[in-house]
């Protein structure tokens, strides 16, 4: 039986990127699928940078740090060649960009050791400050209240029993808030992992990449792709195809996110077409005749398509 989520972990596997100058706020406002300008200094904010063809190249929780000064962390495998490709837009912009992994700790801290830091009934994506550090409030997973502490280097972290980062990681499967890393790049428009549907898109926001893109997959018609999550006896990755024995050639969803569980077999995000994964049974890793899948409904509702 699995031991309720609780205790504080580094997360050596986020990176971040700094913002800061008087147009920052603006600069990213026009870059990613969330509104930063009116971004408030008790909220944080899931955000994509998307392609012009409405592809996730990165995902985003980012916040204000102060007026100037904005900070989005992501998955630390892709942040070079995504910041590289951010800072191409700066132009004009009084912004400046950078790598500040090095300057801030990240932690991740869960059930209990919340209990002292944060109201329990704080809403996701919501932010206090405590002293220089910033607690960004997480979607739960197993109904464990979830946190990312984020505080500059040399910070004394909050106290709690230790969590292993394994733990943490089947955390962040099992709450189906999926963080883009290298292996599912420009893979996704932002609907296939139910961004909509857990404060990553704001459809009333001005233009960005991909938007025209983004807005068209929400408006018209049902949305044929979705995210779940997925048991497999066998190890699941990032990037792995998923297929029906119907058709032993076209994968009908991909593995987003997975994380071994203690009981064994492997939990992950996936996502693919809806029709095809209602038919749970007739799921498999790899190919149409490899390990065979459970899928089973995100924890949280789905916007209804409009």
């Amino acid at each position: 039986m699995q031991t309720p989520l609780n205790g504080v972990t580094p997360l050596p596997h986020l990176g971040v990127i700094r913002a800061q100058g008087p147009d920052a706020a603006s600069f990213l406002h026009g870059q990613l699928t969330q509104d930063f300008a009116l971004l408030g200094p008790s909220e944080a904010r899931l955000a994509a940078f998307c392609t012009a063809k409405g592809r996730i190249q990165a995902s985003f929780i980012g916040f204000k740090r102060s007026p100037e000064e904005i900070v989005l962390i992501c998955s630390r495998d892709l942040l070079a060649p995504v910041l590289k490709r951010l800072s191409m837009f700066v132009l004009r912009a009084k912004a400046r960009l950078s790598d500040a992994s090095d300057d801030f700790q990240l932690l991740g801290i869960a059930g209990g050791a919340l209990d002292a830091l944060a109201p329990a009934s704080t809403a996701p994506w919501s932010r206090h400050e405590l002293g220089d550090a910033s607690l960004v409030q997480l979607y739960p997973a197993d109904g464990q209240a979830r946190a990312l502490w984020v505080a500059p280097t040399g910070t004394e972290p909050p106290a709690g029993p230790p969590l292993s980062l394994a733990s943490w990681m089947l955390g962040e499967v099992r709450a189906g808030v999926a963080t883009v890393g290298a292996a599912v790049v420009e893979a996704f428009v932002p609907q296939m992992l139910n961004y909509e549907s857990v404060g990553g898109v704001n459809f009333k926001k001005g233009c960005y990449p991909g938007q025209e893109v983004v807005a068209r997959s929400q408006f018209r018609g049902v949305l044929k792709r979705r995210a779940m999550l997925a048991h497999c006896s066998a190890e699941m990755r990032a990037g792995q195809d998923i297929f029906t024995p119907d058709d032993a050639e076209q994968p009908c969803a991909t593995v987003v996110q997975a994380a071994p569980c203690p009981d064994g077999g492997w939990d992950a995000i996936v996502s693919g077409q809806v029709a095809a994964m209602q038919q749970a049974a007739t799921l498999h890793l790899g190919s149409a005749q490899g390990p065979a899948l459970q899928v089973r409904a995100m924890p949280y509702p789905l916007l209804e398509d409009v």
